[in-house]
């Protein structure tokens, strides 16, 4: 189908664009801001007062399937992705089995491929069924379409099979993606180690649980050359680590979090178990931190770590409770807010959402640019709404962020140029249909 959107604010950060026009679409791919000869559109979508941007992309998002399906599966959770904006999510290695079947990993990106509403990229596991014992087939995971390898939150802590995972990961220029949390300093903590932990009566997770574990890798990255993504760091003292290390040279990049950006420790408040997260929400000095870390790159992304839980995964005590947010349809207007308080400007905020992740990627994905996939994500900056279980698209029913009004709400995603979500009535008497020919 042939497709213009016209009027919209077009920011593309791949390019360095911020400007008010239109974008066209031919089938499923993009074909520039300028109508190309004999081009007819069969549907114009109206997106003044809109902006227009590349879809999406998640770094971190656990889709549940397989394994967890009576948390969610990849149908719920790719619409729900769609109706975030996003279109492409790595999914973590630590589903049931663990992924280091290529057949699986082939099934996940058939299976999402068919659903056509966000493109799933596996992590493949760094060690067989995550045991941190044997190094899994990353060959044989890289083929099968897998975006790199990581071990997820299953320590590996023979530093021996580290070094070697990753010289071999090395050998075959794939991505590695660990997430630093020492095993022994972290093992039995559920929060912050700190003045909140201490009233409450929780056991902490201390700040060098994160480094200690970042120190270990960056060591060992220097000495093989692996490159590297860092998980979901939490801490000031890590943030100084991962700058040191970008000054040195070395190959690596990191994500936080959108949450890790908004809450602190205080926000556990009286045993609040939707701030039950891991690696733990930090002190209001750490969240200074990640802010600043991510206005000057020092972050190279903003992530979902997207975790869908039922009712009852929370209600329980704090301690019994399982860890994570729902995150997908909250990402983008947490990220938006960011411009809103002037850390970042929007262009910027959008980069950490689609340039910055297909960096670290190496993937096509997150441009606006003439030939690539048609994905495309448009939104009102200036609406506000507030999110509830009930009116969300995951059957996550987890976040600290419901009930509280956010702005910036998704109008319609496109996925290779077809759309995959659309908001109902008040956006559809802005497209205008025609038959073809």
């Amino acid at each position: 189908m042939n497709i213009v959107i016209s009027g919209g604010r077009i920011i593309d950060p791949s390019q360095g664009l911020d400007q008010v026009g239109s974008l066209f679409i031919h089938d499923d791919r993009l074909v520039g801001f300028e109508a190309p000869p004999g081009f007819s559109a069969e549907r114009t979508i109206d997106a003044r007062g809109l902006v227009v941007c590349p879809g999406l992309i998640d770094l971190r998002a656990r889709l549940r399937e397989p394994g967890l399906e009576h948390k969610a599966t990849l149908e719920s959770e790719t619409r729900a992705a769609a109706a975030g904006g996003i279109t492409t999510l790595c999914n973590p290695p630590d589903t049931t089995p663990p992924l280091d079947n290529p057949a699986l990993a082939e099934w996940m990106i058939d299976r999402a491929r068919q659903l056509g509403a966000a493109a799933v990229l596996p992590i493949g596991a760094l060690t067989r069924g995550l045991s941190g014992t044997h190094l899994a087939d990353m060959h044989a995971l890289h083929t099968a379409g897998c975006v790199g390898v990581g071990n997820a939150y299953a320590a590996i802590k023979d530093t021996a099979v580290l070094r070697h995972a990753l010289e071999y990961a090395a050998g075959l220029d794939l991505l590695v993606f660990l997430t630093p949390e020492d095993p022994w300093l972290g093992a039995h903590g559920i929060m912050h180690e700190g003045r909140v932990a201490t009233r409450l009566g929780l056991a902490g997770i201390p700040a060098s649980a994160e480094t200690v574990a970042l120190s270990r890798d960056l060591i060992l990255i220097e000495q093989t050359g692996a490159r590297v993504h860092f998980c979901g760091l939490s801490t000031a003292a890590g943030l100084a680590l991962m700058a040191a290390a970008k000054e040195r040279g070395l190959p690596v990049t990191a994500d936080t979090p959108i949450h890790q950006l908004y809450l602190t420790e205080d926000d556990v408040g009286f045993f609040d178990s939707q701030c039950h997260v891991r690696p733990p929400l930090r002190t209001l000095q750490d969240r200074e931190a990640l802010r600043t870390a991510v206005a000057e790159g020092v972050i190279d992304a903003v992530c979902s770590d997207h975790q869908p839980h039922e009712e009852d995964a929370k209600r329980v005590p704090f301690s019994n409770s399982e860890p994570g947010i729902a995150g997908l349809e909250t990402l983008l207007p947490l990220t938006l807010q960011l411009a809103d308080l002037g850390i970042l400007t929007l262009k910027d905020a959008l980069a950490r959402l689609t340039a910055g992740p297909a960096a670290i990627l190496g993937r096509p994905e997150g441009t606006l640019r003439s030939g690539r996939s048609a994905d495309v994500c448009i939104f009102d900056p200036n609406t506000s709404w507030t999110p509830e279980p009930a009116s969300l698209r995951s059957r996550g029913r987890n976040s600290p962020f419901f009930g509280k009004p956010l702005r910036g709400q998704v109008i319609l995603t496109l996925k290779n140029g077809h759309i995959c979500y659309e908001k109902s009535a008040a956006n559809k008497a802005t497209t205008r249909d025609r038959a073809p020919g």
